[in-house]
């Protein structure tokens, strides 16, 4: 699924130097006076280091914020039925942005960009213009045709059965107002990425805060002032206008908040259709792999929401379908978003200029250094997933209408989750090395494999498993068939680097932070255990497991790890 919706994003979201010295006729950003763009300068390892910080801040304010605004949306609406018919709809917008275009600005378009800017005499600005006109009119009218078709787009996610209908309809009603989203997404998303190829990362880490901060004050304004209902059936027209207004509203805001950062940045909007004959063609036949790749993804992204939304028509009441398995892939995709994809953001423009160059080393060494330090939060976060998911979904989620037993099945799905964050996060790493090579074709028979696998296991999952747990063994699917595809996908970067991939000092770095985090959650499990006993007040018991278990666990980890000599996790404050 795509974090936030899923992507996402991210891509779902799936997310993602210096500026020197200006003269006088440059402005703040290093451009020049006129507007047109510069060609980026080679980053030094401090101004990597620089714009990581700088983007995992915004990361992690933006990550906070988007637990507080899950957090209410539990305690708002549940996990249940009402939940999933809202998080369905809500999921729809990002997953056809991402088919329409969104799944090759990253992969394809920034490399792009940067070599025009890099080549072309005006730097690039006309390649800009017509690339963002290009995407704007694929989206406008993507939008529209997707608010028409809205009850055909849901059916693919939720069966119109008697017994479902009424879940069926309230998922329309909730898709028409919140399909307009599509549009503002790839504002944010363009003009980002033009952002990006100047090397200006900032902005947008930061403005999805905005987004966020409408969606609190709206379930709170929904829990404070409405009587939220129990059940699909009773919701009111007024809550309905509410929940769709809001949701939109917060991502429109997210889009229209960039434009005064592009234009800080010298880029000027002028729509331009000339579209043939100026390069745009080239985008376009790389872009087709991706296209390819997203639809692999979204195929094994329906199957399980269709699983796991049949769960929740079996069990309406008990929280173990596809509103919990988005809770729980929430949390899950926390440290990637705060780590791997702020690090990636910043460091697919060089490594697209390490290939350009014949620079293959250059491209080895950046690869095997994202991996070896992202590594050094991300294995530990694997193994606490692991250890206290039912503690983490418990102090998250149990509020509201919400309880222990039905905050129960999150917990258990992020433990499931919990390992294969280790794969999710080498594999993303992984793939921009194709990228770099404006190889879409690779990256797409990975997400083949990788869909296929996930679709057979939790297809036998939802065949084979109780309700209960169904959406459970799908969480773990999902890791497994990702712990299969980064293999797959290390052997194949290893030939395309000339057999040389840094293989024995990864495998060396991973087990050290392997063994280390293993053995500090063991501890970290151990301690919480004995938390539960402890005399507290009512609710406060997750709390103290967790920050107990987690804190042993930390402390143990740098033990451990320093004990093995892991020389990476002195690189923790930053790339030197």
């Amino acid at each position: 699924m795509v974090e936030g919706t899923t992507t996402h994003a991210v891509t779902s979201s799936d997310g993602q130097r210096t500026d020197g010295q200006r003269t006088d006729g440059e402005q703040a950003d290093g451009q020049p006076a006129d507007g047109t763009a510069a060609p980026a300068a080679p980053e030094k390892g401090t101004g990597l280091a620089r714009a990581s910080l700088l983007m995992a801040a915004g990361t992690m304010v933006s990550r906070a914020t988007g637990l507080i605004r899950t957090t209410l949306q539990t305690s708002a609406l549940g996990a249940g039925l009402l939940a999933s018919s809202y998080g369905i709809a809500n999921v729809v917008p990002m997953s056809i942005y991402t088919l329409l275009i969104g799944g090759a600005l990253n992969s394809v378009l920034v490399p792009q960009l940067v070599r025009a800017r890099a080549a072309h005499a005006d730097g690039g600005r006309a390649f800009e213009q017509r690339l963002v006109t290009l995407v704007l009119s694929v989206l406008a009218v993507g939008t529209a045709l997707a608010v028409w078709a809205a009850p055909g787009i849901v059916a693919l996610y939720v069966p119109d059965t008697p017994k479902s209908h009424a879940a069926f309809e309230l998922t329309v009603v909730f898709a028409r107002f919140l399909l307009p989203q599509i549009f503002f997404y790839g504002l944010f998303f363009i003009l980002g990425q033009v952002l990006n190829a100047r090397s200006k990362f900032g902005a947008m880490m930061w403005t999805p805060v905005l987004n966020n901060l409408v969606l609190i004050a709206m379930f709170g304004l929904y829990m404070g002032l409405l009587a939220g209902p129990d059940r699909v059936q009773d919701i009111t027209p007024g809550q309905i206008d509410l929940l769709g207004l809001a949701t939109t509203g917060g991502i429109a805001l997210q889009g229209l908040a960039l434009i005064p950062f592009v234009r800080a940045a010298g880029f000027r909007f002028r729509p331009r259709f000339d579209w043939r004959g100026h390069g745009l063609r080239k985008s376009i036949v790389a872009a087709r792999w991706t296209l390819l790749l997203v639809l692999a993804n979204l195929a094994a992204m329906t199957v399980v929401s269709r699983f796991a939304a049949a769960a929740d028509g079996q069990l309406p009441d008990a929280s173990v379908g596809y509103a919990a398995y988005g809770n729980a892939q929430n949390i899950w995709n926390l440290p990637q978003s705060l780590v791997t994809v702020s690090l990636v953001t910043a460091l697919l423009p060089r490594m697209s200029r390490a290939v350009a160059d014949n620079r293959p080393d250059d491209l080895r060494d950046e690869l095997s250094r994202a991996l070896r330090v992202s590594g050094v939060l991300i294995v530990p976060a694997a193994f606490l997933f692991l250890a206290l998911g039912p503690q983490i979904a418990q102090l998250l989620y149990g509020h509201g209408a919400m309880n222990a037993t039905t905050v129960a099945p999150t917990g258990h799905m992020l433990q499931a989750f919990g390992l294969g964050l280790i794969p999710f996060s080498g594999q993303y790493l992984l793939l921009r090395g194709f990228y770099a090579f404006e190889d879409t074709r690779t990256p797409f028979w990975m997400a083949v494999g990788i869909a296929a696998v996930n679709i057979a296991l939790a297809a036998a999952c939802h065949v084979l498993l109780p309700v209960r747990w169904a959406v459970t063994g799908m969480a773990a699917a999902y890791a497994v068939a990702y712990g299969i595809g980064m293999l797959a996908t290390a052997l194949l970067l290893r030939r395309r680097l000339s057999g040389r991939l840094d293989g024995r000092r990864l495998c060396r770095t991973y087990g050290k932070l392997t063994a280390s985090a293993a053995a500090a959650g063991a501890l970290g499990w151990l301690v919480a255990r004995a938390c539960t006993g402890v005399p507290v007040p009512a609710g406060w018991t997750p709390a103290l497991a967790l920050a107990a278990g987690g804190g042993a666990m930390a402390l143990a980890f740098v033990a451990l790890a320093r004990l093995l000599r892991t020389a990476e996790l002195r690189s923790l404050p930053g790339l030197r």
